[in-house]
């Protein structure tokens, strides 16, 4: 499943390039009524989960997915539990498996909230089905919704490169390799549910991060295999931006941020995303446009010396001010809780410090943007996990900074410098506490989507 799940998301980097709507001078027939169905998704998720089950069978080396009618009476009648599977699986692995059942349900015409539910039953699904270890509290979370958290915009990317001005050819594989049902269900069904969705032409911002890092602060035990230079690629988007005139945000995700930082270090060491789950949009004077309302958000963060992954809920805003006629200054502020899991990687011996609970969270993202030339981003999150609920089991405070400054050279290229800092500090039962901190700084090159920065004009021109 990592290596699927790594093929999936290397062609995400393509769509920092300009998707605008394309354009055609061919008459438009008639909308036809939205179609969708529920069978066609429920046959794909359990199809899908039994091919798993059978090649993770044959190529795991283990006995976990010797299934058979013994052990789904098993897990039928048997408790849930918490496993403690290698983090990625159960963090990244599982999370982007929940996303390909609500792909499947999207991708066949149902809503948000119909796919939201079939991916949770899908999720329950392979836990008494796929496996024969006891279902998993925590795996049902990673699949059944942060799954969902995760599918969504992966959904929306995919309908995004599907009318964009992209070569013709290029965009159902690319569309497909964003969201894998998507391609699955336009090659059975043709254009068939091709009016189910309309994503009523968004504001958004891509952008592609290309270049390197070198560690200039650390305080940790440094394991043998620890890499002081690291090649990262950065795709990140922000979708349904505030301000544009029109635009509502009646359903769940019309407005979405999404980040995947893949690193020759750890491989996929940042997927994270936050969607407006409620809310609405509201001004403040003549140059302050914004939402607000209740996120989701979704977060996988690897750092070399740790691992902590979120599923949560966050109340908060997203906005934009015209500070002046040049300058813009974006930002996302919010606060929650969720469940979440941490560990330790690298940088301690013996026992591995495999944490589960309920969590606090906080998380603010700036961006200044100065004309079509330049843009400062600076970006943090909080973590208190073992704060709210089984103290005794012990504590991990993580936070994450995050800084850039990038320089547009000529049309779409730019290229930047940054520094990120990472930090945790965990303190459990019978061991010393931990303290483990990662500085980086990084060069790279940078492919912007629209020829700037993402700031959103949403006063009509003046008359000269």
């Amino acid at each position: 499943m990592k290596l699927a799940f790594r093929r999936a998301l290397a062609p995400l980097l393509l769509c920092a390039w300009h998707v605008a709507p394309a354009q055609s001078n061919e008459t438009v027939a008639p909308p036809t009524e939205p179609d969708k169905s529920v069978v066609a998704p429920v046959v794909e998720i359990i199809t899908f989960d039994f091919l798993l089950s059978r090649y993770n069978r044959h190529f795991s080396g283990t006995h976990d997915y010797d299934v058979s009618w013994a052990s789904i009476r098993r897990n039928l009648r048997g408790p849930w539990v918490v496993d403690n599977d290698p983090f990625k699986i159960n963090q990244a692995g599982h999370p982007y498996q929940g996303s390909l059942y609500h792909g499947a349900a999207r991708a066949t015409g149902l809503s948000y909230w119909e796919a939201s539910a079939l991916t949770f039953a899908g999720s329950a699904w392979w836990e008494i089905t796929g496996e024969t270890t006891p279902p998993s509290r925590n795996d049902q979370i990673a699949s059944g919704i942060a799954g969902s958290f995760l599918g969504e915009p992966l959904f929306r990317m995919a309908h995004l490169v599907l009318r964009s001005d992209l070569p013709a050819a290029w965009r159902p594989w690319l569309a497909s390799a964003i969201s894998p049902p998507v391609g699955l269900n336009r090659l059975v069904f043709g254009s068939r549910f091709d009016n189910a969705f309309a994503d009523h032409d968004p504001a958004y911002y891509g952008r592609l991060h290309v270049g390197a890092t070198h560690m200039v602060q650390n305080n940790f035990e440094l394991a043998t295999d620890f890499k002081r230079n690291e090649a990262q690629i950065d795709f990140a988007v922000d979708y349904g931006l505030p301000g544009k005139p029109g635009y509502t945000y009646t359903r769940p995700f019309d407005y979405f941020n999404f980040q995947v930082l893949l690193s020759s270090a750890n491989s996929v060491e940042n997927l994270s995303t936050r969607g407006l789950l409620f809310g609405t949009d509201y001004a403040v004077g003549d140059d302050y446009r914004g939402i607000w309302g209740l996120y989701a958000n979704y977060e996988y963060l690897a750092p070399q010396v740790f691992h902590v992954s979120t599923t949560s809920l966050s109340v908060g805003t997203t906005a934009q001010w015209w500070a002046s006629r040049s300058v813009a200054l974006q930002g996302t502020a919010l606060a929650g809780f969720g469940y979440a899991a941490a560990s330790t990687s690298r940088g301690v011996s013996d026992t591995p410090e495999y944490h589960y609970g309920m969590a606090s969270r906080a998380a603010l993202a700036l961006r200044m943007i100065s004309g079509n030339r330049a843009a400062v981003d600076i970006s943090a999150r909080l973590l208190s996990l073992g704060r709210i609920t089984r103290r005794s089991a012990g504590s991990d405070e993580i936070s994450r900074v995050d800084s850039a400054f990038t320089w547009r050279i000529q049309g779409p290229h730019a290229i930047g410098v940054n520094y990120v800092w990472s930090h945790r500090s965990a303190d459990f039962p019978g061991t010393a506490g931990r303290r483990q901190t990662l500085g980086k700084v990084g060069i790279y090159y940078t492919l912007l989507g629209q020829d700037g920065f993402g700031a959103v004009e949403w006063r009509a021109p003046t008359a000269n």
